[in-house]
């Protein structure tokens, strides 16, 4: 069987890159891989998934919710110097 860990290794992003997707895209963390994944081999996709981290760290902000924001701008930077 093969577990969420896999499936995360698999999408070519880390966790809180596929987490911060999956709560941009209202999803369960095993479709956020799949989506990861998918949007990950098409040509404007990582330009997406920023942009999708980015509205993530927006709305965060704008809830007040500081060290949500904080950890969304980790998964962030990380995002940028991988991809």
């Amino acid at each position: 069987m093969i577990s969420i860990e896999d499936c995360i290794a698999l999408s070519g992003l880390t966790r809180d890159e596929v987490d911060a997707i999956g709560e941009h895209e209202h999803m369960p963390e095993a479709a956020a891989t799949a989506l990861a994944s998918y949007l990950l081999n098409r040509p404007e996709g990582a330009r997406e998934i920023r942009e999708m981290i980015v509205e993530d760290i927006r709305e965060a902000r704008a809830k007040g919710d500081h060290k949500h924001a904080a950890e969304l701008f980790g998964a962030l930077r990380h995002f940028l110097e991988t991809h």
